[in-house]
């Protein structure tokens, strides 16, 4: 099976086309989003200590006040009551209770900390904080006796809470909204900064490959983007030469060939007219003929191809029109058996491609098709801005190995085949706009003795309208 392989140019999707940028938008708001956790973590453990220590000397300064004020009297402790506050007690020494009112909820507590010999706190008792202070009445002026005692004090720890729980709200707030913002201002530095970078590619892209002559000229490089713009025409300017310089190639070889190429078919042709061949030489000289005529259509499409882009250096000449059914009546009557053809589903359409172009990308597939199978048939339907020529044949199909490599210059799996046919198929379409593609035909056969036994293949050749 003749062959070719280039990859087809397959237009970058808009989702492929803005994944740099959707990354760098993540990544800005992926960074902002932990620094905001991290601050609101900073904050509500900076602000949990502050409370902690203002509750601390809440209690401290009550419990000194009621110590300052607390004296002594016939072996007794005394408080004036009027100095004491909610959450305020005076236990003696012996524990019992001299002044103050115990909180019905936190007795149990309290009477703890009534004994206490050191400074004991008490955290989180039911939404309160307790701190027991013992200490000792000076004699006084009369000398009484030095009494001790235990002053217990709480505070409720509610609105400090509340405090934390308004600060948190906040904190979170305020870092949602700079994550918001971070993303919204990366998302239109990111759209400004790529913008150049995208217009570029839609360009390149309508450049496609047959605009060589086109350039960004975005001038001096004074920016990133304009270095890479700067760095991509000089890249075109290489490319543009290599290819000009592979056309002149291609059609020096083929002018040079074209010549022995026509003394040796019409020898092998004189030959084919003696009457003395036995049945084998004259097999030998059948198949040598159509090998003569293979290589001559290639020939003759290699030349096609390189006076079209002589006559359009930009690409190959786009300014013909052809009918369809005439160019497969053309490209049928060269091939070698046309009547295993079946023209099924082909409506009166035009295509923009000079008949002689449009004929050499169509006849190396149906001779493709026609090697490999009994029966072939034609079906033809607009795609878009193409017309689409399907070609199928009722063969074994098409081996996954060779599938990967069937339009590779060179590669055949046909004892008379060159490679070439499906290969310049290919370049002859795609100079013009179109391509040739191999839409299905992974066949269960690999024998190709075995034609009609598998699945068949089915090349798509693209012409633009």
């Amino acid at each position: 099976m003749s062959s070719e392989s280039s990859r087809s140019t397959v237009p970058a999707s808009p989702s492929a086309a803005g994944a740099l940028r959707r990354r760098l938008i993540l990544a800005a708001a992926g960074v902002t989003l932990i620094l905001a956790v991290l601050l609101v973590v900073v904050v509500q453990v900076v602000l949990e200590r502050t409370s902690s220590q203002a509750v601390d000397r809440v209690l401290s300064d009550r419990a000194a006040a009621v110590v300052a004020d607390t004296g002594a009297l016939d072996g007794r402790l005394v408080v004036p009551v009027g100095e004491l506050g909610p959450g305020t007690v005076v236990y003696d020494e012996g524990g019992t209770l001299v002044a103050g009112t115990v909180p019905p909820a936190q007795q149990a507590e309290f009477g703890a900390l009534a004994g206490a010999s050191r400074i004991q706190v008490r955290h989180d008792v039911g939404g309160y904080q307790l701190l027991a202070v013992p200490f000792e009445t000076s004699g006084g002026a009369e000398r009484q006796r030095a009494v001790a005692g235990v002053v217990v004090v709480s505070e409720s720890l509610t609105a400090y809470e509340d405090q934390e729980r308004a600060a948190l709200a906040v904190c979170v707030a305020a870092g949602l909204l700079l994550v918001l913002l971070t993303t919204a201002c990366a998302a239109w530095a990111s759209r400004r900064a790529l913008a150049p970078v995208a217009a570029m590619a839609r360009t390149a892209e309508e450049w496609s490959s047959h605009h060589l002559d086109h350039r960004f000229g975005l001038g001096e490089p004074t920016d990133e983007i304009r270095a890479l713009g700067h760095t991509l025409d000089r890249l075109l300017d290489r490319v543009a030469q290599a290819i000009t310089d592979e056309q002149r190639l291609t059609s020096e070889l083929a002018h040079e060939l074209r010549t022995p190429l026509t003394a040796l078919q019409t020898t092998v042709e004189l030959i084919s007219y003696r009457e003395d061949l036995d049945e084998e030489l004259r097999a030998d000289v059948a198949e040598l003929m159509a090998s003569c005529r293979t290589m001559g259509a290639t020939i003759t499409g290699l030349l096609d191809l390189a006076r079209s882009h002589a006559r359009s250096p930009g690409g190959a000449d786009r300014r013909g029109q052809s009918q369809l059914l005439a160019v497969l009546a053309e490209a049928m009557r060269q091939v070698e058996d046309p009547s295993r053809i079946d023209l099924l589903t082909v409506p009166e359409l035009t295509v923009g491609v000079p008949t002689d172009l449009a004929v050499r990308a169509l006849g190396p597939v149906l001779e493709n098709a026609l090697r490999h199978g009994q029966r072939v048939a034609v079906h033809a339907h607009v795609v878009g801005s193409h017309v689409a020529v399907a070609i199928s044949d009722d063969g074994p199909g098409v081996a996954p190995h060779v599938a990967e490599v069937i339009f590779d210059v060179g590669s055949t799996t046909h004892a008379g085949g060159s490679g070439l046919g499906l290969a310049l198929a290919r370049r002859i379409a795609r100079s013009v706009g179109g391509d040739v593609l191999l839409e299905s035909g992974t066949g269960t056969q690999t024998d190709p003795a075995a034609s009609g036994s598998g699945r068949g293949a089915t090349f798509t050749i693209l012409l633009p309208t």
